[in-house]
């Protein structure tokens, strides 16, 4: 039996690393703060989703609702969206920010390996990363098909196999060959997943057009606090980060700062648009 990695693993994942958006806020929150393109990731996700008046859509993976949250004035007239994620916290949090607002906004517990939706529902299906904790990736974007509509559009963001990379190269520096060699093992189970490096093929057998689109980024952060925040929110991270250890981050970290003026690191995310 193929053993699935903590990436894919639906009751960690359900139950600690997305039980609510606590760690996704801390992320969330290291590139909201220090991204240098201030124009924001949701905004262009939008933008690039292109929804038309009166448009059904669906999202795959909403947690706590971000993408429509401070967008809701940019929505066509008459647009219908369903948001769905398969942790109940996560819908919970998308619900009491939304449900009470003037687009008409839907709500579900749901696997998109397995979505109760009628074929041909939706002109847009959106992803946003999320396709690499999928652990049947050709099940779900099969599933993505059914319920698009033949001239829909699947909105799949994700990133490159470089994104954050500095942070690797820090994990090596500070830790134990063990534990480094195991977050290296866990960056390549994500990349090797869906990633902008090979998102385009896995799309292909389901769609006939796809196409990448990138958003180009990089984060100067000039505080350790949220790095080290951001580093505690990953899978392993609060484990791997005791007072010891998190001690020692944060002097080489305020070192780096010190030098350099800030640490740099290096983002690469972007959405394939896929279509027939």
């Amino acid at each position: 039996m193929r053993k699935i990695s903590l990436n894919q693993d639906a009751e960690y994942l359900k139950n600690e690393q997305y039980q609510d958006s606590g760690n996704l806020n801390a992320r969330a929150e290291l590139h909201r703060r220090f991204s240098s393109n201030k124009s924001g990731w949701h905004p262009w996700v939008l933008q690039q989703m292109a929804l038309s008046p009166n448009c059904r859509v669906l999202e795959c993976g909403c947690g706590p609702g971000w993408l429509w949250r401070d967008q809701l004035d940019k929505l066509p007239a008459g647009c219908d969206i369903t948001l769905t994620d398969f942790s109940p916290g996560m819908v919970a949090e998308a619900e009491n920010a939304l449900s009470s607002t003037g687009p008409n906004f839907h709500f579900e517990t749901a696997d998109i390996q397995s979505l109760r939706f009628a074929d041909n529902s939706f002109d847009v299906v959106v992803a946003n990363h999320m396709l690499y904790h999928v652990p049947d990736r050709s099940r779900a974007l099969a599933e993505v098909r059914r319920v698009l509509r033949p001239d829909g559009r699947f909105i799949a963001a994700t990133n490159g196999r470089d994104h954050m990379r500095e942070l690797g190269e820090f994990s090596r520096i500070l830790l134990s060959e063990k534990e480094g060699q195991s977050l290296a093992r866990r960056r390549e189970q994500v990349s090797s997943a869906f990633s902008l490096e090979n998102g385009q093929g896995r799309l292909a057998a389901y769609f006939k057009r796809v196409s990448l689109h990138l958003y180009e980024d990089s984060l100067e952060v000039t505080e350790a606090a949220p790095l080290l925040a951001y580093a505690a929110s990953t899978m392993g991270g609060a484990e791997i980060l005791n007072a010891e250890l998190t001690a020692l981050a944060e002097g080489w970290i305020e070192s780096e700062i010190q030098r350099k003026g800030a640490v740099h690191i290096t983002k690469s995310s972007g959405l394939f648009i896929a279509q027939d």
